[in-house]
This record gives structure tokens, C-alpha cells and sequence, in this order.
């Protein structure tokens, strides 16, 4: 707690130390991208550049285009980042599409392995198999459009990143912002972050199917990259200005005055298939599970939350084999892509979720 007796909150606790970089390490990083013998012909360039980029690192602006807030916000003359505007201007135009009574349902599709042809591995995952079952027997329906979002275009296409979660939320709920203000980052270089386009594609989501194979008892890691980042969707501040950007010392104060964690994806319907070779299936569909709970999402049902072994103790070499000849799986993949649809259709109709008018006594 504060100490000068002014008031009777916590203290924010720094003291880690400084990762800062002296120039010759810096120069020897931001070079690297340049390691081709193509660009030696563009040395002067390259030189020019590095200066510039130092220049940048120096004087550590993290948003060089802004704005005023505008009439929307608590400080409308508090600039923002122009990037983070747009993207807040997508997830708006997202919950309109939401909303809308007269559109078809639209489906989040999401392929969770890094695995692809186009990679190392050089052959496709079975995830990525198993998705596009699920993906034909949507689109066969009717009704419905499907956004399909393969998690391992972050390994196989040039610039496609998502940082890790920086945990704002553990400093206090309203220094997490809604969206994620914390990348780009430009002196740092931290930009292509994708979840700046991902934040607009759950929200339109009426549905979401999560398909994903075990790594090591969890979840693969470009998955858990998108799901640290999406945080800021249970809870997160809309409005950065009440916080002055990243101030922790406000955005405690702000939390300790009863700040009412908004549920920014509650209502969507979800289904998660989780699959593996040996071990962890059972936990990570568990886990999964929780997670979208927590969010306020709702399951479709029984048959479209699951986990399967294939192939199981089998090698790896064989293991498409082995999904080829189970047919029950391959079914129950199509059966849980049907429920979702089918439970999709119910919620918006007006199908009313249990609890839904119940106010919890645990807002975190």
C-alpha cells in the first residue's frame, strides 16, 4: 500500500532493471534481417537505415501516428495510436455484423496446428484434415458463411506474428485494453501483429469451432499466443484515456472503485475438438473448455466438445493412415460442426441461455 499517507492504495512494485540496449548490440540485431548476400549491393541504404532505426530505439515512441481521442472517449483530447483507432473502428463494424438479424450466421473456424506442407514438416497436419470436414459440412448447410483461420500461417507466411501477452491484466483489469494497445510497438519493431485483424473476426463470430492437436499435454503454441492475447476480450478497457494510456497507478485506482469486467465475446457458441497421438487430449479439452466458459460463450453440446486418440502409441509416420480408416472420428467431427449449427440457430432465435440474467458475485 502507498506510503505518504494520502490515500490507501496499493503501490505499483518496479524494480526489475533496464534490457535497454547499448547501440553496437542494437546496430548487430537490426542488421540481421539483412544477413542475404542480396543486400550488399544496398550497404549506404542499410547503414542510413540503422541510424534512423537507432534514432527511433532512442527515443522510444511506441505510437509515431496519432490523434485526439474524439467525443467517445473520457479525455477526448488525449491522443491515440491511429492503428489502435482502427482496429477499435473494425470491432465495431464486427458487432454490427453481430448483430444483425437479416445476415447469414458466420462461423469461426480455427485450425490450431503450426504443422503445414508449406514448413518444415512438409506434409499437412491432420488438424488442418479434420477443419476442412468440418468446413464442407458447414458450407454444404446453407445459411451459414465460414471464416476459416489456419493458426499456421504464423510459421509459413512472411511477416505473420502474434506477440506474446505482456499480462496488463495482472497490474490491474482497466490497463488491459479492448483491443490490445500494447503492439504494435514500432521502436521495439514489434509490428505485424495479427491480432489486430483476429479481434474483428471472433466478434462477428456467431459460432466458433477450436480444432487442435496436444503438444506436450497443452495447447500448440501458435493457439496459446491467440489465447493470452484474447484477455483483453474478458474484461478489458474500452476506453484507454481513463487509464492515460498505461498508467498503473490509475488503472488500479480505477479497478479498486468496482470495475465491471465486460464480457466483449459473451453470447457466441462454441465447439472444440481436440486430438492427439498419446497423452493430454483429455486436459486440454478440458481446459479449452473452461477457458471459452469463462468467457461467457456458450457450449453447443456434449457431442461438440470431444477428444480423441489417433492412431494411438502408433508411429508417427503412419498417423494419416490411421485417421484414414477412422471413420467414427471423421463422423464426429461432421456431427459436432452439425450441433454448433444447429445450436447457433437456437441461441439466435432466441433460444435463452441458462443464467444469462443472473449477475455473478465474482466479477473477475
Amino acid at each position: 500500500m502507498s506510503t505518504d499517507g494520502k490515500d490507501d492504495l496499493p503501490s505499483v512494485r518496479t524494480g526489475q532493471g533496464s534490457t535497454k540496449l547499448l547501440r553496437e548490440e542494437f546496430e548487430r540485431r537490426y542488421r540481421t534481417q539483412f544477413y542475404h548476400p542480396a543486400f550488399d549491393a544496398a550497404k549506404l541504404e542499410i547503414d542510413r537505415l540503422t541510424a534512423i532505426a537507432w534514432q527511433n530505439y532512442e527515443e522510444g515512441e511506441k505510437a509515431p501516428r496519432t490523434r485526439e481521442a474524439g467525443p467517445e472517449f473520457s479525455d477526448p483530447k488525449q491522443e491515440l495510436s491511429i492503428e489502435w483507432l482502427e482496429a477499435r473502428a473494425r470491432i465495431a463494424e464486427a458487432q454490427r455484423q453481430f448483430e444483425r438479424r437479416d445476415a447469414d450466421s458466420r462461423i469461426l473456424l480455427v485450425c490450431a496446428s503450426p504443422r503445414t506442407d508449406e514448413t518444415c514438416p512438409s506434409e499437412m497436419s491432420k488438424t488442418f484434415r479434420m477443419a476442412n470436414l468440418a468446413k464442407d459440412c458447414l458450407e454444404r448447410a446453407g445459411g451459414f458463411s465460414v471464416d476459416f483461420l489456419d493458426l499456421s500461417r504464423l510459421v509459413s507466411e512472411y511477416g505473420r506474428t502474434i506477440f506474446p501477452c505482456k499480462a496488463c491484466v495482472s497490474t490491474a483489469m482497466p490497463l488491459c485494453h479492448w483491443p490490445c494497445s500494447c503492439y504494435p510497438n514500432h521502436y521495439m519493431g514489434q509490428v505485424h501483429d495479427w491480432m489486430n485483424e483476429l479481434y474483428p473476426r471472433w466478434v462477428a463470430a456467431h459460432g466458433v469451432m477450436i480444432i487442435t492437436p496436444v503438444h506436450w499435454y497443452q495447447s500448440p503454441s501458435v493457439l496459446k499466443l491467440m489465447i493470452d492475447r484474447l484477455v483483453c476480450a474478458d474484461g478489458g478497457n474500452p476506453d484507454p484515456t481513463t487509464t492515460s494510456g498505461k498508467d498503473a497507478a490509475k488503472a488500479k485506482a480505477l479497478e479498486l472503485q468496482g470495475w465491471p469486467f465486460p464480457k466483449h465475446l459473451a453470447g457466441r457458441v462454441f465447439s472444440v475438438i481436440v486430438h492427439g497421438d498419446a497423452e493430454g487430449a483429455e486436459g486440454l479439452k478440458r481446459d479449452l473448455h473452461d477457458w471459452l466458459i469463462d468467457m461467457a460463450l456458450v457450449p453447443a453440446g456434449a457431442q461438440a466438445v470431444l477428444d480423441r486418440y489417433i492412431g494411438y502409441y502408433e508411429p508417427y509416420s503412419t498417423s494419416h493412415d490411421a485417421m484414414d480408416r477412422d471413420d467414427a472420428f471423421q463422423q464426429e467431427v461432421r456431427n459436432a460442426a452439425r450441433i454448433l449449427m444447429e445450436s447457433v440457430a437456437e441461441v439466435r432465435g432466441g433460444r435463452k441461455v441458462p443464467g444469462a440474467d443472473i449477475a455473478s458475485p465474482r466479477q473477475k
